[in-house]
């Protein structure tokens, strides 16, 4: 176990081709975003760049590129750690989430068609199989999965492209309360497919607004 808290082998080594400061920050993203690298934990460069199978030149890139986006904290004669959110930060980003979703549910109401409505109750059954076989991680993804479809029901490019931009940090504060939500989550996801099935605008708006302010009440009162 390296201090960066990270089993040996966990992480694949990057394939070559591509950019690869752009490969090593997507693969130290989804380690923050998933919790594997934990908030507060420090990141040390030439383990990650070990665990990567890169030199320390494209972790150092990435590392500051990820301070810039607010994921990453770079403190002066001590080295880099992941950011640790705020009370505040979590709050402003899930109430953003919430009004964005409310608005998609809104919109797909008026206009899913049965295909789609088919894929959010496949999208929703594999999240109640993964939350029996308490596997967080599938859960969290699937949950991420069936809020992106919803958007995509909604038909507004410009609201999905919105909510993408907040999609990362909404699955980083998910995750540590994702067990907690367990299947009441996915009731609720169910609830969410029937207004929409109906057509049902204001029922679909006010499950949604319930359902995701259930989800930053339960971040705020989630164990530390």
């Amino acid at each position: 176990m390296l201090s960066t808290g990270l089993p040996q082998g966990a992480v694949p080594r990057l394939e070559r081709p591509g950019p690869l400061r752009d490969r090593v920050y997507e693969a130290l993203l989804e380690l923050i975003i998933t919790r594997a690298l934990s908030p507060g934990q420090h990141l040390v460069e030439s383990e990650l760049a070990g665990h990567l199978g890169v030199s320390r030149q494209p972790v150092r890139e990435a590392l500051q590129r990820l301070n810039t986006e607010g994921w990453v904290d770079l403190r002066p004669a001590q080295g880099a750690f992941v950011h640790e959110p705020t009370e505040q930060e979590a709050d402003q980003l899930l109430t953003v989430r919430t009004l964005l979703e409310a608005e998609a549910a809104r919109l797909a109401a008026t206009s899913a068609d049965d295909a789609g409505i088919a894929v959010l109750e496949e999208l929703c059954a594999e999240g109640e199989r993964a939350v029996a076989a308490d596997d967080v991680d599938t859960a969290v993804a699937l949950n991420a999965r069936f809020h992106t479809k919803v958007m995509e029901l909604a038909g507004n490019t410009v609201l999905a492209e919105l909510a993408a931009q907040v999609e990362r940090r909404v699955r980083w504060y998910y995750t540590p309360v994702a067990r907690q939500r367990g299947h009441r989550s996915w009731e609720e996801h169910r609830e969410l497919i029937a207004a929409i099935a109906d057509h049902d605008e204001e029922r679909a708006t006010a499950v949604s607004r319930a359902h995701t302010e259930h989800t930053r009440k339960t971040y705020h009162e989630r164990e530390r």
